[in-house]
């Protein structure tokens, strides 16, 4: 019984600890490549129009956001590493059948947020998980996720992580985000309102607006 507990210390627990520094130095990079973005479309755009606001924060090493005028994208690191359903293809792949524990990842999230939404603290509003990128103990990578994010990032056999491929990711992310455009909600969902949640309108702007909330904030109690 204990040889089975070491054995499986030493394979599993000693891999999911690999994919997790693997996963952090990864995540270093997306903050690293997002505020260097961030400094060089400001220069670009606010050349022509200094309205338009392109500013990069971070709150920690697992937080990072890049904000590009009416959008915000927020990106959070996994603290925990997971393994795939066992009907997820990549289990039917020859790399992960040569050895099981290629399956296991660490996971970054990617959300999108009206900017408003986080300046304002209007903390009904919802934002939307757009991408979901899967890095293993060798640096192969899958992205999930919509649109382009969901196609151009989705061979796990073949593909690497590095930092070509980490600002493709964050171009694709961004090109979604400005493509997705706020729609107002239809007049039946919202034509009956309380007097309470019109004094809260008008002292925090709680009337929720719609980009799909996916998490706490880190601050958040």
């Amino acid at each position: 019984m204990e040889n089975e507990i070491i054995n499986l210390l030493l394979q599993k627990s000693c891999t999911k600890q690999a994919v997790y520094r693997n996963t952090q130095a990864v995540f270093a990079d997306f903050q690293k490549i997002l505020k260097k973005k961030a400094e060089r479309l400001t220069k670009e755009v606010t050349a022509k129009d200094n309205c338009v606001e392109i500013a990069y924060s971070s709150k920690g090493k697992f937080e990072a956001q890049i904000k590009f005028s009416g959008d915000t994208l927020l990106f959070n690191m996994h603290s925990n590493v997971f393994d795939f359903p066992s009907t997820h293809a990549i289990h039917k792949t020859k790399y992960v059948k040569q050895d099981k524990l290629r399956s296991f990842c660490g996971v970054i999230h990617i959300y999108n947020f009206l900017s408003d939404s986080l300046k304002y603290n209007r903390m009904n509003d919802e934002g939307l998980l757009i991408g979901r990128v899967f890095i293993n103990k060798d640096s192969h990578f899958l992205v999930e996720g919509e649109k382009q994010l969901g196609f151009l990032f989705n061979d796990f056999v073949k593909q690497e992580i590095n930092k070509d491929q980490i600002d493709k990711i964050i171009d694709s992310a961004m090109i979604y985000s400005l493509n997705f455009d706020l729609q107002t909600p239809n007049i039946n969902d919202i034509n009956v309102v309380s007097v309470h949640q019109i004094i809260e309108m008008s002292a925090l702007q709680k009337t929720r607006t719609a980009k799909r909330l996916g998490y706490k904030f880190s601050f958040e109690k």
